[in-house]
């Protein structure tokens, strides 16, 4: 009615400090099929533009900390409110028939135990729950009971939104966040899962052999020769340096041989290795976690070429490029 909406007139968040933001800086949410799975039920609810803003509140990092228990999700997002709003989320959780239906599906085909122990949820998983009569993800609105301290009428609320948006980022992490939510926990599932897996076949017999004793053992026990010298005393060489007391010295860069032929050349990609392993959930930097990676990376490989090439930090600072005015001249 217009009298609820006068109530609450359109507010400005308070700026958080240290709040988790989302690594998506447009688009959609999440990478992995399950992620996209959750978001899309999510979103399939139409709550409006609550949606939208729980999308600015995620990405601008007004969400300041997330809980997750089994069944439970309790969160803290600052809104326009001095203390910020508390936001539960609970899930329905599966009942042990339910669970045992899903482990049975899971133990239909080894690949699946093997594709869960390496982090990933085999897309055929819905599908063969669903077949035994079992949703892993919430079917209807009712599966879902949220609330917030916050002011506004509208179940879930943008506060609520926000939250749901971070979970589907940390499902790209975490795909066992999912059998979190619906009540068991990732030790409890290899558990289930161990106990309906088929004992392995047995195995060749083996041939017995006389044990041996290991060889540092069996040397530790022999005497050593009357001419022999202990490592200890050995005093290093004329082109051996003794390792330095220090440790701070040890792992310092000490200078390189004039004579080092090394070949330089710049990574093609930056910051590969991070950019294989993907985003950090809840991140809690000013920028997103590739962009300071990439800084890092480029920084390292500057102080790298100056190790090698012998040229000081210094010199090789960079400086801002300010672009130069152009001259025309006119034609005589």
């Amino acid at each position: 009615m217009w009298w609820e909406y006068s109530r609450y007139p359109k507010s400005t968040p308070r700026k958080a400090v240290g709040g988790i933001k989302s690594q998506s800086k447009r688009g959609s949410f999440g990478e992995s099929w399950w992620a996209k799975r959750w978001i899309a039920v999510i979103e399939s609810f139409d709550v409006g533009g609550r949606l939208q803003r729980g999308r600015s509140y995620a990405r601008g990092g007004q969400v300041l900390s997330i809980d997750v228990t089994p069944g439970h999700v309790a969160a803290k997002v600052q809104g326009s409110a001095p203390q910020p709003y508390k936001v539960s989320i609970e899930v329905a959780k599966l009942t042990d028939a339910d669970w045992a239906k899903v482990v049975k599906a899971l133990s239909v085909q080894a690949k699946f135990a093997a594709k869960l122990l390496a982090g990933e949820l085999p897309s055929e998983v819905e599908q063969l729950a669903a077949d035994a009569g079992v949703s892993l993800f919430p079917a209807k609105r009712n599966d879902l009971k949220t609330s917030c301290s916050c002011p506004d009428y509208s179940n879930p609320c943008k506060h609520i939104a926000a939250v749901y948006y971070l979970l589907g980022e940390r499902f790209d992490r975490d795909p066992f966040l999912l059998f979190r939510l619906r009540g068991l926990d990732r030790e409890a599932l290899f558990a289930k899962l161990g106990a309906s897996t088929p004992p392995p076949p047995p195995e060749a017999p083996k041939v017995a052999r006389k044990p041996k004793a290991p060889a540092r053992a069996a040397a530790a026990s022999e005497p050593l020769p009357a001419n022999a010298v202990s490592p200890s005393s050995v005093a290093p060489t004329a082109n051996e340096t003794a390792a330095p007391a220090d440790p701070r010295q040890f792992w310092s860069v000490g200078e390189l041989p004039t004579d080092l032929l090394a070949e330089i050349n710049s990574p093609s990609v930056t910051a590969a290795l991070p950019k294989r392993l993907g985003a950090i959930p809840f991140w809690r930097g000013d920028e997103r976690f590739l962009d300071a990676m990439e800084t890092a990376y480029r920084a390292a490989s500057v102080s790298g070429a100056n190790v090698v090439m012998g040229t000081p930090a210094e010199e090789t600072t960079p400086t801002p490029q300010v672009a130069k005015p152009r001259i025309v001249r006119k034609p005589r």
